[in-house]
């Protein structure tokens, strides 16, 4: 009888452990679900700066048509003003009226759907009003890739070239004693990497237009971002602090990123932590420098260095953890 309660006291526990890890498994598989689908299920404007311009009474009457959750409403003077806050990336895009005709000036590069959701929008006025509709994107993408798709590839190159340096090189310099080869080798790698991935998106594929040297240095603060932190909670916690900033940017930081379609197309506050995470914060400055010549690129840069002096804080931390283990304890005299 005793052998037999033996034998079934470790089988138990085994039972208990597979079940906590299937439960588990499950529900981080759901937690995947949620974080992908519920961003795309709940996607469309939320607060999208348009602006209008024309006649008193017209102007009027699209401001109420459009009144609500999905657009925020700017007037402006005349068309040049428009155009110009457009540009200037204070707006999204704009409708221009006039008797017989508006225009929707629009900014692909900046938010493919955005633009989509505003041409249809002028469309229907055109419609209520019997005039003629003129679409032009002031902003667009590049002509050898006018979708945008290479742009919004280089959201896994930004992810994965912070996440595949930082668990390479804790395994390769491990303990106290790699740490500053840890950290010298991810700030190399983000640097080397953010060059190589600009080169071939810019004179590559043709999918961004903007200063190279710019790019490319954004590029590369996107991929330290993460890299750094990822090392930081690395050298403190271990491969859990690793998996747990891991777990963050593919589960909160890539769907929540708005890399693709721009933070407009996501409720508030999904958008605005979004953006506070490196991935979306990466994404906004590629955006802006690719294409609109480094025009809004001010919160991307500080929230980005945010996270690289986060990641250095931790590594300093565990820098004078380790430096105080290593020294030796003086002998006993007793």
């Amino acid at each position: 009888m005793d052998q037999q309660a033996d034998t079934a006291g470790p089988a138990t526990g085994q039972g208990r452990k597979l079940t906590v890890v299937v439960v588990g498994l499950a529900a981080v598989v759901v937690a995947m679900l949620c974080a992908f689908a519920l961003p795309a299920i709940n996607s469309g404007p939320h607060g999208l700066p348009a602006g209008v311009t024309g006649p008193q009474q017209s102007t009027t009457a699209v401001s109420e048509a459009l009144r609500g959750d999905a657009w925020d409403v700017t007037v402006y003077d005349d068309e040049a003003g428009l155009k110009a806050a457009v540009q200037d990336r204070e707006v999204m895009g704009g409708i221009a009226l006039a008797p017989g005709r508006v225009t929707a000036y629009t900014a692909t590069a900046g938010g493919p759907q955005a633009a989509a959701a505003l041409s249809s929008a002028a469309t229907a006025i055109a419609g209520q009003q019997q005039a003629d509709v003129t679409v032009t994107d002031l902003k667009p993408f590049t002509e050898d890739d006018p979708k945008g798709a290479g742009f919004a590839s280089a959201t896994l190159p930004i992810i994965f070239g912070g996440m595949f340096p930082a668990v390479i090189l804790s395994r390769l310099f491990t303990g106290h004693s790699g740490l500053r080869l840890r950290l010298t080798g991810g700030i190399a790698f983000a640097l080397v990497a953010g060059f190589a991935v600009t080169a071939f998106l810019q004179y590559g594929t043709g999918s961004l237009d903007g200063d190279y040297l710019l790019t490319s240095l954004g590029m590369s603060l996107g991929m330290a971002a993460l890299v750094t932190t990822l090392l930081g909670l690395e050298s403190l916690i271990g491969m859990a602090g690793f998996g747990l900033g891991a777990v963050v940017i593919m589960l909160l930081g890539n769907p929540l990123s708005g890399f693709a379609s721009g933070p407009h197309w996501l409720p508030d506050g999904w958008a605005t932590l979004g953006q506070l995470l490196p991935p979306g914060a990466a994404g906004s400055l590629l955006r802006a420098n690719a294409f609109f010549d480094g025009t809004g690129a001010g919160a991307a840069v500080l929230t980005l260095a945010g996270w690289v002096v986060f990641g250095l804080a931790l590594m300093l931390v565990a820098d004078r953890r380790g430096a105080r283990a290593a020294v030796p304890r003086p002998a006993s005299t007793g």
